[in-house]
């Protein structure tokens, strides 16, 4: 869902996602546009003007009638078109495309701030533009029968744009339909209509694990699933019920292990063949110069040949390469969930499969105590020691009156296989993942569908002596507010009844300050049980309190998409540094979930914090749609004075598929996002470097963000 509006010479435009787009341009006129553009867009408006400035981003230009490509130099020399028919790709939040006729110059500003498309005289563009993210297609009810959850995930793949590699681009995969639990298989007929038929099989054992475990997979493949009931045939000396891939016109039938070990297998070709999709697409029309792509020589694949290629005949070309090969080139997986294999988790499904998660079966194990740091300094603690409810409580500078009994959660260990972010929806509480709920995907849609002009964040402060936070994130909100459209409200000392407003009105974020007992979240007149509340319109929070894991459940089943929360007492020091830090990280587009991962490694105890709900939610994009993470060490001085190895990590949980372009003086390449990038770099080009990125950087042991670091190197 595309919406734009015009105020004065700006062209705003906003999806459903929250994603912004401003186009600027003097005397722009702006109007509707009933034509075509040769790409994949939701939406198309006329541009007049002889001038568009667009944010920072990854330009290609594409001649209509020589079919060459060009690309704007990351190193900021213009572009120059000489007249012609063009395609201008403009890799903004929202995906945008310029149509035109003619000569025109692409520049980067002096700041590497904005886009700037001229032409020598006023041109009519046509601005296409599509969305990252869309809405669900329609509903798919099955019953209680793997056969039936087999026919469900055949049809997921009716959500892709395209059949091509360029199905590993996140913009052309959309949305599957969702799944309800219900007496009979229904599938629309648009739906049945919309799904592809490759003649690529994956054929499971009618038990939902194998279903589970092999979804993603299907999915990405466009297969169609079928157990082993069915009948169907197999090849010579294989396992007529064992799992296999089979392409049905080539003759080729690929045996896969049974569970657990078809985990390893379709974890292997998905990462396999999604990386292979990454390295070929490049010989399309969306192509760029990736540092991997030297990979395809070494593996003698033909890449325009297999671009072209059907689905089929590039699979059997993927499944031939040893995936010892390329192992050490895949970008680490972006997210792993672990679920359980159920009828009850079916719903789950369209929501994994559209972040394009791995899909396990859980496994826990006891927990042992030194994995987690002895907890310590108990008079700085947010709560009382329990050892010490009933005594009269000792102040003094350092101490805290009590605040009565904290809840106390089990923790256990996760069996964790590969990935960068974990997420749980099974029983127990495991570390190192994000707790969600089948509720959380379902409250995500219900946000997206509300219009909302600008970011609601509200600050309580319902403790005078956590005065330090308040004043720290606030700050942050403010700052951040004169560069987004963000509404803050700020409010202290709230009552039940107030705080109980605060999470039933429509706030985007709540970050609550103060204590949490076991009967709830602490008040002057009080205790507010999250249990009471009629319904949470608040979407993401943070309840930066002792103990607060199972409030924060509860806000995520009365109605919020993702929240951060803790396991037991924490350090009032250390509760500021995680909050002032995940509120810097929230309000620049970082998940939830890789917000609180950064901010916690500020602290010893960190995995005393935690997230709950869909821990790959964002509050909003930022300024570059993939955050990025910089490790910054100082390596030994030369001749030349001191030298720094800058590692960039750059990544999302909700977009994999995307690629970055480090801004170096001398890189020529981008990277697969998951991919690291390292540079060696002078003090003077770190810190034009850190002044023209945005990203939060890990140095001497601590978080910074990179423009304020940017100066202690800018001498």
């Amino acid at each position: 869902m595309i919406e734009w509006a015009v105020d004065d010479d700006t062209l705003h435009v906003t999806d459903a996602d929250n994603a912004e787009l401003t186009v600027d341009g003097d005397g722009l006129v702006v109007g509707d546009s009933g034509a075509d553009i040769p790409r994949p867009v939701d939406d198309t408006v006329a541009l007049t003007a002889d001038e568009l400035r667009f944010p920072h981003a990854v330009v290609y230009a594409f001649s209509l009638g020589l079919e060459d490509q060009y690309e704007l130099d990351p190193s900021g020399d213009p572009l120059t078109l000489s007249p012609d028919e063009y395609v201008v790709d403009i890799d903004t939040d929202i995906k945008a495309y310029l149509r035109f006729s003619g000569a025109a110059t692409i520049a980067k500003t002096d700041d590497y701030e904005e886009i700037v498309v001229s032409f020598p005289d006023r041109t009519r563009v046509i601005l296409g533009l599509r969305c990252r993210h869309e809405f669900p297609a329609g509903t798919i009810t099955v019953p209680d029968s793997p056969s039936a959850i087999a026919d469900a995930i055949t049809h997921m793949a009716a959500s892709h744009k395209t059949d091509s590699p360029d199905r590993s681009y996140p913009t052309l995969r959309g949305h599957p339909s969702l799944i309800e639990r219900g007496d009979r298989l229904e599938i629309s007929d648009y739906l049945r209509a919309d799904t592809p038929d490759h003649g690529i099989e994956l054929v499971v054992p009618p038990d939902y694990e194998s279903l589970f475990v092999t979804a993603p997979l299907a999915y990405y493949l466009q297969a169609a699933v079928r157990t082993t009931d069915e009948g169907i045939g197999n090849g010579i000396g294989s396992d007529p019920d064992g799992p296999r891939l089979r392409l049905v016109d080539r003759a080729v039938e690929m045996e896969l292990s049974t569970m657990p070990d078809l985990e390893r297998d379709v974890e292997r070709l998905l990462r396999k063949v999604f990386f292979l999709d990454c390295l070929v697409r490049n010989a399309g029309p969306y192509g760029t110069t990736l540092s991997e792509l030297s990979l395809l020589e070494a593996l003698d694949i033909d890449a325009r040949t297999l671009y072209d290629a059907s689905p089929q005949d590039r699979l059997a070309t993927y499944l031939d390469v040893p995936y010892a090969a390329i192992k050490h080139r895949l970008p680490e997986w972006h997210l792993s969930t672990y679920v359980t294999p159920a009828y009850d988790s079916v719903e789950t499904l369209p929501f994994l499969l559209d972040r394009l998660s791995m899909i396990y079966t859980p496994r826990t194990s006891t927990l042992e105590g030194q994995e987690l740091v002895e907890r310590s300094l108990e008079d700085f603690y947010r709560g009382a020691d329990p050892t010490e409810a009933d005594a009269e409580p000792v102040r003094g500078p350092d101490t805290r009156a009590s605040t009565g009994q904290v809840a106390s959660v089990d923790i256990v260990k996760p069996d964790l296989r590969s990935g960068r972010t974990h997420g749980w929806l099974a029983e127990g509480v495991p570390i190192d993942v994000f707790k969600s709920a089948p509720e959380a995907y379902r409250n995500r849609l219900d946000f997206l569908r509300k219009p909302s002009d600008s970011i609601s964040i509200c600050v309580v402060l319902n403790d005078p002596e956590m005065a330090g936070e308040h004043d720290d994130v606030a700050e942050i909100y403010r700052q951040r507010s004169e560069e987004l459209s963000i509404d803050l409200t700020v409010e202290e000392s709230l009552g039940t009844a107030a705080l109980a407003r605060v999470f039933e009105s429509d706030h985007d974020f709540v970050h609550y300050i103060g204590h949490c007992e076991t009967d709830g979240l602490r008040c002057p007149d009080g205790t507010l049980a999250v249990s009471s509340l009629d319904r949470c319109n608040t979407q993401t929070f943070f309840l930066n309190a002792c103990g607060s894991f199972y409030e924060g459940m509860r806000l995520i089943e009365k109605g919020s998409v993702a929240g951060a929360v803790t396991f037991t007492k924490v350090l009032n020091d250390h509760a500021i540094k995680v909050g002032s830090t995940f509120a810097k990280l929230l309000v620049h587009g970082f998940s939830i979930e890789r917000a609180m991962g950064l901010a916690r490694r500020r602290i010893m105890m960190g995995k005393d914090y935690a997230v709950v709900g869909d821990g790959t939610h964002s509050l909003t994009q930022g300024e570059h749609r993939n955050p990025t993470t910089a490790t910054l060490e100082e390596l030994d001085a030369d001749g030349d004075g001191r030298r720094y190895l800058l590692n960039l990590d750059c990544y999302s949980t909700r977009v994999t598929g995307s690629y970055y372009f480090p801004h170096t003086e001398t890189n020529e390449y981008a990277y697969l996002c998951g991919n690291e990038s390292s540079f060696t770099l002078t003090e003077p080009e770190l810190a034009t470097m850190l002044e023209e990125t945005e990203a939060s950087v890990i140095y001497d042991g601590d978080v910074y963000w990179s423009k304020k670091l940017s100066s202690r190197f800018d001498r």
